[in-house]
């Protein structure tokens, strides 16, 4: 039997629960149609659902269809529960949206079109109430290809080549399939549905049962099960309250099946929990199985760590939403009701919508959430007192304002009290309007390890980072960990946190914030006489509209404007056209502010006095760690700015340095001038050792050496390099595959790799192993074919032993130092040797073995 998840979705009072209610009962699965106004539908059979007539809960209905078998979701319509809807699109297979016969689409309809787009689910449209005065086949047609898709067909028609010369026009593939044989095979029209390439549509009245036979034969028709894996995955995308047994744990199994009394795998299930049943839902009733197949939308018992979007298993969590609340209120409560009570209380609301972000806001004393709008306000006073027993009322809502940065700025944070440690680099740019916020690295891992840089990502992601205007969350910017540096005995987890979070408000305080307000696409229908108010009242909201499209008695204005100046408008709509007239508004967006400077200024909004979210950095001065203030950050940072490093680069903005071609002292404080001012300015004055290169590696012109009297003769040494080896055999990746399992594999092939190096290089290789842990170890020092490995003693660790050894070794002689421990390329540094990273030594090995490659290739005789 064919199975497929498929969801119903529409703009508010379209017919969707109706429709969804009609094919129940023409598929046989239930014996009475039910109506929404009747208050006696299968599906809305939540109390303030029938009360209201709106659909606020997703609900789950299984329909049998000849050799199929359909999971109905049935969502909410009303813009104020666009959450939940979104919420469902997580799971579905295919999508049926329905149209208003007689309003055609509407504002929302265009929202969930692009949230159906986001989702990637294919789907059917059914226009509904054909049968009302004012209904028109080809103006709703005409508007589901200017506002939807060209790609949506009319596949009512009684005409196959008319439909096949139709869908032909949607995609070269299916063009092509029609040319060569005159029609179109259904493989290829499932095929082409399902990438998003056809939309089929259908006309007719649900409430008639008109077209509803049909539609269920096109939805047989059309569909295809879908391909799951074997291994266990599933997706969360509701949480309900059952009061025998509590909370209820909706979710699609995408891959494997789900057995009662087993433990779901995911990150969040810290305690082990098990699944306690398994129930099958099929509008209020259920029944209950011992596993559930891939495939299957299920409620299971048991679990309380998921949230809506979670993913268990194998299966991935689900970004951020597309839809979010706009308004924020605060929660007055009733006397004899303490507010943490309350607050416990609110959180069980919380885990059904986590877009609700219920806190405590400890400056007002005060619970805060946030909302669509009114319609939900007043759901959830019925919600709280049908289920907690209390009433509670809400504030007057004020608008949830948004920030960016107008152009690209570097954010510095530095956490290092004593004995701790950590330095963050972050380009903070602004990027496209909506497109939320975006953290990613370019950070090389010879800069800083990757699993510093994963941490830091996990700061990024884990807290609401707010501007510094009116203390509201960012948005629409690309963060982007360009630098960082940890120490490699100080640093902990903690202070990358702080780094993170410091260098995030730095940047903010550094750029040129901008203030964002949401902003509602609408449509205006009025009476005819009633326009030129209409489109007054727009304007003075700071609002733009398009030309008014006008019949015999009304006109229709679309268009946006701010929603802090619309929000009450619909009332004041009703009072003027008396009751003729209606707004339909939907969330576009965001947009610059049309009022900022009022918005910042009503809010007051002390950025400086926000000490949880502090900009400033803390550094170690004399054994004690010290506060600077966030525009003295920069000339303090340890690392060098990343932006100027990309001015520097011209195109590049991360250079690759071979240091390789450095050849003295001389040659390598010049490019690390920023490098020996922080050690400088750390540790003191650096000593300048007067020598230079030893004459083999480089030819003296005589006529020039008269002129060099005064200069420091050259030194007699030779060349040393120094190698630490497992901060080598963690930087390579060939070798870090091997450290879990095979230790000794790893070390003995970087050995083998630097006794070829060295006897192409003709160095003197010392490589270094800790052996600092080992109680009672004595140094040991062996030589292998050509190089010297040394094994540290107790309490001695690798860069201990080279410090010493590079110090005695520079001062006659070249010194080269091959480490990516960024505490240790200073020292080195100061001590006169060269510093080489990680990743630079790969790539001089990678030459010197292609070059011995050649020799060998050359003194081979051709056969």
């Amino acid at each position: 039997m064919k199975k497929a998840v498929i969801g119903i979705l529409a703009h508010v009072d379209s017919g969707k629960t109706t429709l969804s209610e009609a094919m129940m009962y023409v598929s046989g699965n239930i014996r009475r149609l039910g109506r929404v106004d009747h208050k006696d539908s299968f599906l809305d059979n939540f109390k303030l659902e029938r009360e209201r007539g709106i659909t606020i809960f997703s609900k789950q209905a299984i329909l049998r269809y000849e050799d199929a078998e359909f999971t109905l979701l049935d969502t909410p319509g009303h813009v104020d529960f666009s959450a939940e809807t979104e919420r469902t699109l997580q799971v579905l297979d295919y999508a049926i949206l329905v149209i208003s016969g007689t309003d055609g689409v509407q504002s929302h309809t265009v929202t969930l079109w692009k949230l159906l787009h986001k989702y990637h689910v294919p789907c059917f449209l059914f226009v509904n109430k054909m049968d009302m005065q004012g209904a028109s086949k080809e103006r709703v047609l005409i508007e589901l290809k200017n506002k939807l898709s060209d790609n949506c067909v009319d596949f009512s028609t009684n005409s196959a080549e008319e439909l096949y010369e139709n869908i032909a026009l949607c995609d070269e593939n299916l063009l092509e399939e029609y040319d060569h044989n005159g029609r179109i095979s259904d493989a290829a029209v499932i095929s082409e549905i399902a990438k998003g390439h056809l939309y089929p549509c259908l006309f007719g009245s649900a409430l008639k049962l008109d077209g509803v036979e049909d539609f269920l034969r096109l939805l047989n028709r059309y569909t295809a099960a879908k391909a799951y894996g074997n291994k266990f995955a599933a997706k969360v995308y509701k949480i309900s309250e059952d009061k025998q047994v509590g909370r209820v744990t909706h979710m699609k199994i995408t891959g494997g099946e789900l057995k009662v009394r087993t433990i779901p795998q995911a990150t969040k299930n810290k305690n082990g929990e098990k699944v306690n049943q398994i129930r099958i839902y099929n509008g209020e009733k259920f029944t209950t199985v011992d596993a559930a197949e891939s495939g299957t939308v299920c409620a299971v018992t048991g679990i309380t760590f998921a949230l809506p979007g979670d993913g268990l298993g194998a299966e991935s969590d689900t970004g951020l939403p597309v839809l979010e609340p706009v308004l924020t209120y605060s929660v007055i409560l009733p006397d004899g009701i303490d507010a943490q009570t309350a607050l416990a209380k609110l959180r069980l609301l919380e885990a059904e919508d986590p877009q609700l972000n219920i806190l405590w806001d400890e400056h007002h004393k005060e619970i805060r959430l946030r909302l669509m709008g009114d319609i939900q306000l007043e759901i959830l006073q019925s919600i709280i007192e049908e289920r907690f027993g209390f009433s509670v009322g809400f504030s007057q809502g004020s608008i949830i304002y948004k920030e960016t940065i107008a152009e690209p700025v570097e954010g510095v944070g530095h956490f290092e009290p004593l004995r701790h440690y950590a330095e963050v680099h972050l380009l903070l740019q602004p990027a496209e309007r909506d497109s939320g916020l975006v953290f990613r690295s370019e950070c090389p891992e010879d800069k800083l390890d990757k699993n510093w840089q994963r941490l830091i990502l996990t700061h990024l992601y884990e807290k609401t980072h707010i501007g510094v205007l009116t203390g509201s969350p960012i948005t629409d910017m690309e963060i982007i960990i360009k630098s960082g540096k940890a120490h490699p005995k100080h640093t902990e987890g903690g202070d990358f946190r702080q780094a993170t979070y410091r260098a995030v408000r730095q940047g903010l305080r550094s750029a040129q914030s901008v203030l964002l307000e949401p902003i509602y696409s609408f449509t205006l229908t009025v009476p005819a006489e009633n326009i030129g108010r209409a489109m007054t009242d727009i304007t003075r909201m700071h609002g733009s509209f398009d030309t008014p499209e006008t019949d015999a008695d009304t006109a229709t204005l679309t268009g946006t404007a701010p929603v802090s100046t619309m929000r009450d408008y619909a009332k004041e709509v009703m009072q003027y056209t008396h009751g003729n007239g209606s707004l339909s508004t939907a969330l576009k967006g965001y947009e610059p502010c049309h009022n900022a400077d009022e918005v910042i200024a009503a809010i007051s909004y002390d950025a400086d006095s926000d000490v949880d979210n502090t900009a400033d950095s803390v550094f170690c001065s004399h054994g004690a760690g010290h506060n600077v203030k966030w525009d003295e950050v920069p000339s303090h940072m340890h690392l060098p700015s990343v932006l100027s490093e990309k001015k520097d680069s011209g195109t590049d903005p991360s250079p690759t340095k071979d240091l390789s071609r450095f050849k003295n002292q001389k040659d390598i404080f010049a490019s690390d001038k920023e490098l020996m001012q922080i050690f400088e300015q750390t540790y003191g004055p650096v000593r300048r050792k007067q020598y230079s290169e030893p004459k083999r590696y480089k030819t003296v012109d005589p006529q020039k050496q008269k002129k060099k009297k005064n200069l420091p003769a050259d030194y007699n040494g030779v060349e040393y390099v120094l190698v630490d080896g497992y901060n080598i055999i963690h930087a390579w990746d060939n070798l870090r595959e091997m450290v879990n399992e095979h230790m000794d594999v790893a070390r003995n092939l970087l050995i083998n790799t630097l006794c070829n190096y060295q006897g192409y290089k003709k160095c003197e290789l010392i490589l270094v192993f800790d052996a600092y842990k080992i109680k009672g170890h004595v140094r040991e020092v062996e030589k292998h074919n050509n190089i010297t490995i040394v094994y540290t003693k107790e309490a001695e660790t690798a860069d201990m032993y080279i410090e010493r050894a590079s110090y005695k070794l520079a001062k006659n002689n070249r010194v080269r130092v091959v480490t990516s421990d960024g505490m240790e390329q200073l020292i080195i540094l100061g001590n006169g040797a060269i510093r080489v990273s990680a990743r630079e030594f790969r790539e001089e090995i990678d030459a010197a073995e292609k070059e011995i490659r050649a020799i060998i290739d050359s003194d081979t005789p051709r056969k």
